[in-house]
């Protein structure tokens, strides 16, 4: 699963001059129906055809996803699925490919507004498959794969995020876990009393350099965004009180030693210090959650806390699956992309939460105490992300992220919001 939209929005640059020198008036393949009987489609037969599907995943996830590949193999007797593994270099591989009228036939994705006029509108073929079962999908994850009231993804995997905590440290300093009703204010009263520096011990974990993307979710619990819900205002939201409290909150707690700083170089990752026994309270993704458990680490999982009154908002990081609109073997195309997205092959993933009701009812994960916040989050996961409610949000977020930055390192967060406004303003024009 992608786990930063960051590596996409620099990706979308380059792309972005692909796409104004290609033509996407190709026609849209027509679904076949040959075949079809007692509202069962019998899959397209093949002999030596090779389906491409290209993946950012790595280690033991791009195993699983190599091994779901063999299975689809089996069903399809004469096809063969090569897994490409772009690994970090994703974004520079997708565009080079397609500019060479060359991509793989399915891939992962998540940058839609950049990317989705070379793919392949799906909801002819979904309309016309009974296979597809929409309705079993968390409709919330659909709404990020939609440009133009066109669908041109189906959900694979996805992950809210959430709070992980660690009990032993709460019991030592007598300090209550948290709960769903939880405040920020209770949160950073929980940071104080967990930060003992004698130990090296923290109460949180600020990264050096957050990605604005996954900050979203607390400017929205705020009462706030970084741009207008229409898209095409940031004077008022990106530099609002609400969104400067966040970000000066986050500051202030570095500076005040409750929090420490991570991920930049020479820096500890939060997930080491968490397993390490030496923070107190880290947000993050489902990503964390197989190696908390086998550190051995005595963990809880809470939704992130709220801001005096408002609702918690959600921000979703999520795996779609997509097909080509150069693809030369779309209709297999689409029965990979739905063996992909089917029970069988979300069952195998174990890098990412399950996206489709059923399964997530069979195996009572709404019931875990470990992965039931996830679902919680997603429930509140209800706002738009900024990136696609404006096309020029990739120079935007630059400005953005510069200000983030400097904010967690102590300087005056209105100030620096203020600034990136006024920086970005042009390319609201």
């Amino acid at each position: 699963m992608k786990k930063s939209v960051s590596a996409f929005l620099t990706g979308g640059l380059v792309f972005a001059l692909f796409l104004s020198g290609c033509s996407s008036s190709q026609q849209t393949q027509g679904q076949s129906n040959a075949g079809q009987s007692a509202g069962q489609a019998t899959p397209p037969t093949a002999e030596n055809v090779t389906l491409r599907f290209a993946t950012w995943d790595a280690d033991d996830l791009l195993k699983i996803e190599q091994t779901i590949a063999k299975e689809f193999e089996k069903k399809h007797p004469g096809v063969k699925v090569q897994v490409e593994a772009y690994g970090d270099g994703f974004d520079q591989k997708l565009v080079a490919s397609f500019g060479a009228k060359n991509p793989p036939d399915v891939m992962y994705m998540w940058d839609f507004p950049t990317y989705y006029e070379s793919l392949e509108p799906l909801d002819n073929l979904i309309k016309g498959d009974p296979d597809v079962a929409l309705d079993d999908f968390y409709q919330g994850l659909l709404v990020y794969n939609r440009m133009n009231g066109n669908l041109y993804g189906l959900p694979s995997g996805f992950s809210t995020r959430v709070m992980y905590y660690n009990k032993k440290l709460f019991d030592e300093a007598g300090v209550p876990y948290p709960t769903s009703a939880w405040t920020w204010d209770d949160f950073l009263s929980a940071a104080k009393k967990l930060t003992k520096p004698e130990k090296k011990q923290f109460g949180f974990a600020v990264r050096s350099e957050p990605d604005p993307y996954d900050l979203q979710q607390f400017i929205w619990s705020n009462g706030s965004s970084f741009i207008s819900p229409d898209g095409k205002t940031i004077d008022g939201y990106m530099n609002s009180k609400e969104t400067a409290e966040v970000l000066q909150s986050m500051g202030d707690m570095v500076k005040e030693k409750t929090a420490v700083l991570v991920g930049a170089k020479n820096q500890q990752s939060g997930n080491d210090l968490f397993k390490a026994g030496k923070l107190a309270m880290w947000d993050n993704g489902i990503w964390s959650l197989e190696s908390f458990k086998k550190a051995n680490i005595d963990f809880g999982i809470v939704e992130t806390p709220s801001f005096a009154g408002k609702p918690v908002k959600g921000v979703v990081a999520e795996s779609a699956v997509s097909i080509a609109k150069d693809s030369k073997h779309k209709e297999l195309a689409w029965e990979f992309t739905k063996f992909l997205v089917s029970k069988e092959a979300i069952k195998m993933k174990t890098g990412d939460l399950p996206v489709r009701i059923s399964v997530v009812q069979e195996q009572k994960l709404d019931q875990d105490p470990l992965y039931a916040p996830f679902y919680k989050m997603l429930e509140q996961s209800t706002d738009t992300p900024a990136f696609l409610l404006h096309p020029h949000w990739n120079e935007i977020n630059r400005n953005l992220s510069a200000a983030i930055n400097a904010a967690m390192l102590g300087q005056n967060a209105q100030e620096l919001l203020n600034k990136a406004v006024k920086d970005s303003e042009k390319f609201m024009k």
